[in-house]
């Protein structure tokens, strides 16, 4: 009998070690993958000869896929949150930054429609103003995770886009670098976002998010333009509810958006304890933790926001940034 529990449980803790290699695709039929992805690029209309330079020195990227299906599941409080993404050491780069590019940036933000400290947010959250870019090969990294298959339709996507920019030559093949999952420059654009918002602000015929600040700036303004941004409002304010307040009333969806006058009259206030404003705005409440952590009151700009990353966390950490860069500290 106890020869063969223990037969048992050495045929379990087999099949148990092995699933996990059974789970996911060896690096052995990546080549041939790759074969397949260069004969698709070449029917979707790109240059033979095109496709096999960018192909060429082509790298299998084993922790992209590790970080794909890795993704953080640890769950923490937005204060905390907010205390990682938007330090005071960032706050007064965000700040310094602002005023040595506030030329541009009021000239662009004039343009497009947008306050340009919410374009200086985006960057600071983004890239860290352009210092966290990522360094992984964009080719390769899109071509691993199409390959890896959970997400295959997206990342070919997204792999047909970035041959895009390269045969555009907004980039140099060796400098087209960005994150595991493709995330691109200083404002980390995917492929197909860059190709729809990116914009070559300087006309040098580059759109450039890489390394010009401008077409940088230009680039997230358009975005937040495009998707529907209004200057003449801000983002939202973070509110206080009643002890009997319904909890089912908070969400981003457009049916549970109400009037100010609306949030009012169920006994919302300010932070403070005062009124709400007086104007003619819909807005949704949102509670990123619950009840007992922060919960605002968020505008159109803040559903914008939203389309750009759909984090309610990465939301309120642009906005409470953009709030201190006006606030000048």
């Amino acid at each position: 009998m106890i020869k063969l529990v223990n037969r048992h449980c050495i045929l379990f803790l087999i099949l148990l070690l092995s699933f996990p290699l059974c789970a996911q695709k060896s690096e052995q039929g990546y080549g041939d993958y790759v074969e397949q992805l260069k004969q698709e690029a070449i029917s979707e209309g790109f240059e033979v000869e095109f496709v096999e330079q960018t192909f060429a020195d082509i790298t299998f990227y084993k922790r992209a896929i590790k970080a794909d299906k890795n993704q953080p599941e640890s769950k923490i409080t937005l204060d905390k949150y907010l205390r990682t993404r938007v330090p005071d050491w960032k706050v007064k780069q965000a700040i310094d930054l602002y005023t040595q590019h506030q030329q541009v940036l009021e000239k662009i933000g004039e343009e497009y429609g947008v306050q340009p400290r919410f374009i200086v947010a985006l960057w600071g959250n983004e890239s860290n103003f352009g210092k966290i870019m990522g360094n992984y090969s964009v080719i390769s990294a899109l071509s691993t995770l199409a390959y890896e298959g959970r997400r295959e339709t997206f990342f070919k996507k997204q792999l047909f886009a970035a041959l895009t920019i390269l045969q555009q030559g907004h980039i140099q093949k060796s400098q087209f670098l960005g994150s595991w999952a493709g995330a691109m420059g200083q404002s980390q654009f995917i492929p197909t976002s860059f190709l729809t918002y990116a914009v070559d602000y300087d006309k040098d015929g580059k759109k450039d998010i890489w390394s010009n600040p401008k077409d940088v700036f230009a680039s997230i303004a358009n975005y937040l333009s495009k998707e529907g941004w209004d200057d003449s409002i801000t983002w939202g304010r973070q509110v206080r509810i009643p002890a009997d307040f319904d909890l089912s009333l908070a969400g981003l969806t457009k049916s549970k958006m109400k009037s100010l006058s609306a949030w009012q009259a169920l006994g919302v206030r300010r932070y403070n304890g005062a009124d709400l404003p007086n104007v003619d705005l819909q807005a949704s409440l949102i509670m990123p933790d619950d009840e007992h952590g922060r919960i605002y009151l968020v505008y159109s700009n803040f559903h914008t926001l939203m389309r750009w990353n759909r984090s309610t966390y990465f939301g309120s950490a642009v906005s409470y940034l953009a709030d201190r860069i006006k606030k000048g500290s």
